[in-house]
């Protein structure tokens, strides 16, 4: 195995935090000393494949999953950053930025934060003084996608709390959804009613608290998820605020969206409780249409809840999730596959997160290879979002979720393609910036490390290739 691949120190830590055991007591277990470990987890010390795999064992995960590093993703990050103008005459390498990112984390970790705040401030609404929203970067949006990066997007607290109530409502004998009612109104005394909110308006306590209103233009799965994140938030508040006083979140900027975020994703556990949810993924083979159906739950929120299954003793496939607007801002985006998803920009336009819009509602497949060689496979589809309601306006935005191409054949929408087929993946890169494939037809910007150069006698592909840069890739 290659020794790159074993710097495993960020993924030992968070399963080790997620057991609640200290450093001295799982490095007795492993029969290794505490100080060796905590090198170990801060990937200053090389792992042995033996002590992988005793690790492996420890926590019931697979030896290959484990040796899944952070550092893929900061180096991806990083690479990003340095590849905006600003950095134009550094004479970086690829080779610094990774060793930047493997030898000295927490530097990579805080230039990056700096850069993002950086970009903040170059927006007109924060030049102006004005507060900055919409889908464009965010420092605090950026800053808890971070979060649930560094947490695998599995927190064991929530799904215990999610399991308790899940467990009340199902031994009432009742439907979810009225079960789920019945306890809102039986444990805290608030009745649910769909009501005629004004526009924009989801869900809204009223009547000093004693009733729920539901917008009456939701749709059946979302009214039912508003209403699941609204117990979430009375069931699980102790261990939602337990969790964010234990980040590294700026404070207290972050906390209203963190807070909404583990909100939902209690909601989700709620209704996908984890151990059925995993088995129905197991046996239907990640059939996102049928497990929808099974348990109510829209397309997005069955491929996000896909994301979560990390639980070290039944844990899924290691995915990636991303989510786009038909402009391409990326408003979602999360990875445990290894592909790098942009944090500053729009992806490349190869991927099938984008070709999706073209047939929306059918599901887009792809085998697709990043430039460093790396398979992926990749399903995408399109979907409308809006109110339930004539002349509503709808909103239009793309799922994509993928993963390595090891763990493709787990999924139903492999069948019948040929996944070791030599010229069957569709080349991409992350972003243009950062992406070496100079005669890619689509390319919108230069690479980083290129210096125009007209050419009078000779038009290319695209205005930053070369006469000796094409290799015949397809289009």
């Amino acid at each position: 195995m290659d020794q790159d691949q074993l710097q495993i120190g960020g993924r030992i830590k968070r399963l080790r935090r997620n057991k609640k055991i200290s450093q001295a007591q799982l490095a007795d277990a492993l029969e290794i000393s505490a100080s060796y470990l905590n090198l170990i987890e801060h990937n200053r010390r090389r792992i042995t494949v033996p002590l992988l795999f005793r690790i492996a064992g420890y926590f019931g995960v697979e030896p290959g999953e484990l040796a899944e590093s952070d550092d893929g993703r900061l180096a991806g990050d990083l690479m990003e950053m340095f590849g905006d103008d600003i950095f134009a005459d550094s004479d970086l390498t690829n080779t610094d930025i990774r060793d930047l990112a493997t030898n000295h984390p927490a530097v990579g970790r805080a230039v990056l934060k700096l850069f993002d705040q950086l970009r903040h401030l170059q927006r007109p609404e924060a030049r102006a003084g004005e507060e900055v929203t919409g889908t464009g970067h965010n420092v605090v949006t950026e800053a808890v996608s971070d979060y649930l990066q560094e947490n695998g997007n599995y927190f064991a607290t929530l799904e215990r709390a999610a399991e308790r109530v899940r467990s009340d409502i199902d031994n009432a004998g009742e439907a979810f959804e009225a079960g789920l009612k019945a306890y809102l109104f039986n444990v805290f005394g608030i009745e649910t009613r769909l009501s005629s909110l004004p526009h924009g308006v989801v869900r809204r306590v009223e009547y000093n608290g004693r009733v729920l209103a539901i917008s009456d233009t939701l749709e059946p799965e979302s009214a039912l998820f508003a209403m699941a994140q609204h117990l979430s938030l009375l069931i699980a508040d102790t261990e939602i605020k337990a969790l964010i006083e234990e980040s590294t979140l700026p404070q207290p900027d972050s906390v209203g969206l963190a807070r909404n975020v583990l909100a939902s994703y209690v909601a989700a556990a709620l209704i996908m409780p984890y151990e059925p949810f995993f088995r129905a993924c197991r046996d239907t083979r990640y059939d996102i249409e049928r497990i929808s159906r099974r348990f109510r739950a829209s397309f997005e929120q069955v491929c996000h809840r896909m994301t979560t299954l990390q639980r070290p003793s039944m844990s899924g496939i290691p995915l990636h999730l991303v989510r786009t607007d038909i402009a391409g801002n990326i408003s979602k985006r999360f990875s445990l596959s290894g592909i790098h998803i942009p944090r500053h920009s729009g992806a490349c336009p190869r991927w099938n997160v984008y070709a999706a819009f073209l047939n929306p509602g059918q599901i887009n497949i792809q085998l697709s290879q990043m430039p460093d060689g790396q398979r992926y496979f990749c399903i995408a589809r399109a979907i409308a979002k809006g109110a339930y309601a004539h002349n509503a306006p709808r909103r239009h935005i793309s799922i994509g979720l993928g993963c390595h191409i090891n763990h493709a054949s787990a999924m139903i929408y492999a069948d019948g393609i040929d996944l070791a087929a030599p010229g069957g993946a569709v080349p991409i890169g992350v972003g243009c910036r950062i992406c070496p494939r100079r005669e890619c037809g689509q390319r919108a910007h230069p690479p980083a490390d290129h210096r125009f150069e007209a050419q009078d006698d000779q038009r290319m592909v695209n205005l930053y290739m070369g006469p000796n840069d094409y290799r015949a890739a397809p289009d």
